[in-house]
């Protein structure tokens, strides 16, 4: 068995861990193969602990698709909430809105290589995720405003066809392409954001490159702009990634299996981790990114902190926590003392009131770049959001109730529609 951390291949700089090219792990793929066939690798769109992402031209039916290509003899789940979410609806029933917003399964396959057999598959491509595009940098007011109820009306479809996705955050929302990206020749793709970037892989030592891994790395490209540069016309999300998503009709999820990182998980995932999670976790993390998207500094810290310690930010950002939780919660002395006044040491690290919060991450950028956000807004706002991190899961809205909430109806949808 070949150790996972042996250091076997000279670092390149972006790009996935190259000793995972390995019997087992990922398929070595170079710019210009065709996989099944069919797909022309363009480029590369990304990685992930488990799978590898490409952008290529499908020559049957001249369109780019995006190529998952995942980690040897792995079954991944995705494709099964996949398939759910693109099957056709029946013609009797009306297209819900939200059904363009999350990605279409285009095909599946297999292709076998020197580190295994690695099941494939194609999606619609995007051109980048929120995380990325924002980090530091704000929308536009009506920018945020659309994404946010796109991105509400992705998961309201994703439950009304019985699923959770279950790892909502900022980078798993992508932007959708423009149509006319189909019209682009390989050769006016590389025109219009540059040939791809390859480097030389290399093994420590100068010894020879085993056929596991490719000849090159290919660091990922980079088709979307930054957050201040956005247009209404560009805000069209795309919920993706459904690796983590279930079915709570077939499928028990428990609390202590939930994947979800800790600044956007609900907290019922730690105080009820033997009960089941159900949709109601979606619209926890749902509140969580709609706050990124809407302002600057995410409503609890995304820093690598105890989970003990984002705990203390719900109650510190949004009071009480139930009584039975309180009493259960181990980790409460290093905080609170047992009448829930923070103790001595903790004192200064304290995170803001839902109110101050928003003054803080959100109003005081958005004035920076006259951008404010009125009064009247600011309250629906702060409504809907505070419903939306109720502590007890019940207590929170559904996805369908989050879209006919005051904010999104008078301030999100109109703006969506301009998009």
């Amino acid at each position: 068995m070949v150790e996972k951390h042996r250091i076997e291949y000279n670092w390149i700089k972006g790009v996935e861990t190259l000793e995972e090219y390995q019997p087992g792990g990922y398929h070595p793929i170079m710019v210009g193969d065709v996989l099944h066939g069919r797909y022309y690798i363009a480029d590369k769109l990304g990685f992930g602990g488990y799978s590898t992402v490409w952008l290529a031209q499908d020559t049957h039916l001249k369109r780019y698709v995006a190529v998952k290509v995942n980690i040897a003899d792995s079954c991944p789940r995705e494709t099964k909430a996949l398939k759910a979410l693109s099957a056709p609806l029946p013609s009797s029933s009306p297209t819900h809105p939200g059904h363009c917003l999350v990605p279409a399964l285009l095909d599946e396959f297999q292709v076998q290589g020197p580190n295994g057999k690695h099941t494939c598959y194609t999606v619609t491509p995007a051109q980048c995720n929120l995380r990325e595009i924002s980090f530091s940098r704000l929308f536009p007011l009506e920018v945020a405003r659309a994404l946010s109820y796109g991105l509400a009306q992705a998961v309201a479809y994703t439950h009304s066809q019985g699923y959770v996705h279950g790892d909502i955050h900022l980078s798993n929302i992508l932007v959708k392409l423009p149509s006319s990206f189909d019209d682009l020749s390989i050769q006016q793709l590389y025109e219009k954001y540059g040939e791809p970037e390859t480097i030389p892989v290399t093994r420590c030592g100068g010894k020879p490159l085993p056929p596991n891994a490719p000849a090159e790395a290919v660091v990922p490209l980079f088709l979307g702009k930054y957050a201040e540069k956005f247009s209404l016309s560009d805000a069209h999300p795309l919920l993706s990634d459904f690796g983590e998503a279930f079915s709570p009709a077939s499928e028990a999820r428990l609390g202590q299996d939930c994947h979800t990182p800790p600044a956007f998980r609900a907290p019922e995932a730690k105080f009820e981790s033997q009960t089941p999670l159900s949709y109601p976790s979606d619209i926890w993390s749902l509140a969580t990114a709609i706050w990124e998207i809407i302002g600057m500094k995410a409503v609890f810290s995304t820093d690598f902190v105890h989970e003990d310690e984002i705990v203390s930010q719900h109650i510190d950002v949004l009071g009480p926590m139930p009584l039975d939780w309180w009493q259960r919660w181990e980790g409460r002395p290093e905080y609170f003392d047992e009448y829930g006044c923070p103790i001595e040491s903790y004192r200064e690290n304290r995170w803001p009131s839902l109110e101050e919060s928003f003054e803080i991450g959100v109003q005081k950028w958005r004035r920076k770049l006259g951008d404010g956000i009125e009064e009247d807004e600011k309250a629906a706002f702060l409504d809907l959001i505070r419903r939306m991190l109720s502590f007890r899961p019940e207590e929170r809205p559904t996805a369908e109730e989050v879209l006919k909430s005051e904010w999104m109806v008078k301030w999100a949808l109109p703006d969506y529609e301009r998009s």
